[in-house]
């Protein structure tokens, strides 16, 4: 299935955003059925868009090398090689581990204009992406810990 993204913005075009990207088999479930397979906090987060208080989940702290995957689907999303110490409380990595494993769009909620970060393989709320972030990218995807496992590696 091909998706065409139309978003312009220079921001959603640096997040990774391509015209036309290849998608894999969407993950789908009923609302009850996410909710057998995730806690309370991770099913608001992931697929409530909700958000965690900064600086009290699990990984905004967490400096050992591996992968951080998606708590729905378990898709690799960030490799700990891309992640950085923003400041600002929530897990933060200047690039997705590939381009096609989040897709970005508008987000209008709480009387501001941000780019939300999602799962492309079963569409979980991630986070938001800033074009505040250090280089090479210049971005700074801040992502909740409630979207998130992690797979340590040595």
């Amino acid at each position: 299935m091909l998706r065409v993204l139309a978003d312009s913005d220079s921001l959603s075009r640096r997040a990774g955003d391509l015209e036309i990207r290849q998608m894999t088999s969407k993950v789908q479930k009923s609302e009850a059925e996410w909710r057998e397979h995730l806690t309370p906090e991770q099913f608001e987060v992931a697929r409530k868009k909700g958000t965690e208080r900064a600086f009290t989940g699990q990984y905004w702290d967490n400096h050992a090398a591996g992968v951080y995957r998606c708590v729905c689907c378990g898709n690799e999303l960030f490799s700990s090689t891309e992640k950085f110490d923003s400041g600002s409380g929530w897990p933060s990595y200047w690039q997705p581990i590939d381009p096609s494993a989040v897709n970005v769009e508008d987000d209008h909620s709480h009387f501001m204009t941000r780019t939300e970060v999602l799962c492309a393989k079963c569409d979980a709320h991630l986070g938001h992406v800033f074009d505040d972030g250090p280089a090479p990218t210049g971005l700074r995807y801040c992502i909740n810990s409630a979207s998130l496992t992690f797979d340590e590696r040595s």
